[in-house]
């Protein structure tokens, strides 16, 4: 970055020195050349400074979470594991505690081997789990789903905070999913209210979230819940979620959803097909 930045300073520098307006006339179709060329190195290393930016911003304010390699095999390791949902390739997501992207991965060969739709919703879940969690109340995105249904408590929640487009779904494809993915030190927004993120905690305390998605929601939530256990961020410190029938697992999933569509405790999720046994999840820490 600094090698960029001070080749962009000279060029700077010499397309806005006075000799070049005072190169004679006979010269001027090879100034004109020159000068056409001097533009485009400066637009080109604009655009590297521009790409370079994000890259270092997240640097800085994600240390200590995990990056992109640690992320992706914390991935591929719960995936092989969980044998709920549909068996499919996963995407995942890590927003520090101010909700800027510091990785995003996926588990196939490539990243048209899962829902190019999930890349997304991964951060969307990461961004919300980080967002409604506290150091004292860990919110999983599974347990929101009943709370904003018409008529509860937390009704148009999912309407808040929404996905930044900009960020979302800047180019270049190619690096989706990769360590210089678009939305790295990026702030993605978006709220969403079935199972797949859980915020990350160290000693008690939010550090940010991770989210995945691509499977049914449910096997995401059992997936993300085996991230976070892989990341070793899950110290939540004691109980402390809407969970009260699983002290050891405060944020986990839960399914108490009546005929009725309605919860018995505000904060139920709807099971799914080929729906997981959620109590043989890893507890906290």
């Amino acid at each position: 970055m600094k090698n960029i930045l001070l080749a962009y300073c000279s060029l700077m520098a010499f397309a806005s020195a006075p000799a070049l307006a005072e190169v004679p006339s006979v010269f001027d179709a090879g100034t004109a050349a020159r000068a056409a060329d001097i533009n485009e190195n400066i637009r080109s290393l604009s655009e590297a400074i521009a790409n370079a930016a994000p890259s270092m911003a997240a640097t800085s304010s994600c240390r200590g979470l995990p990056d992109h390699s640690t992320l992706k095999t914390a991935l591929e390791a719960a995936v092989l594991a969980e044998t709920s949902g549909l068996d499919f390739e996963m995407w995942a997501t890590i927003v520090n505690r101010d909700g800027v992207v510091c990785a995003v991965a996926f588990s196939g060969d490539d990243r048209g081997a899962q829902w190019p739709g999930s890349r997304v919703i991964s951060a969307q879940k990461a961004n919300t789990a980080n967002a409604f969690s506290l150091d004292g109340l860990a919110l999983s995105t599974a347990n929101l789903f009943s709370a904003v249904q018409p008529n509860q408590s937390l009704f148009g929640l999912q309407e808040s905070n929404p996905v930044d487009v900009r960020v979302a779904y800047k180019g270049p494809s190619s690096n989706y999913g990769q360590a210089n993915d678009p939305m790295v030190g990026q702030k993605i927004g978006g709220v969403n209210v079935f199972g797949g993120g859980l915020a990350l905690y160290e000693a008690g305390s939010v550090v940010g979230s991770v989210g995945v998605s691509g499977d049914t929601s449910c096997a995401d939530h059992m997936i993300g819940w085996r991230v976070r256990y892989n990341l070793a961020l899950d110290a939540l410190g004691g109980p402390k979620g809407v969970n009260d029938g699983d002290p050891q697992r405060p944020d986990n999933i839960i399914y108490d959803i009546n005929d009725d569509g309605v919860s018995a405790n505000g904060f139920g999720h709807p099971t799914c097909l080929n729906t997981g046994d959620q109590s043989v999840l890893p507890p906290v820490n």
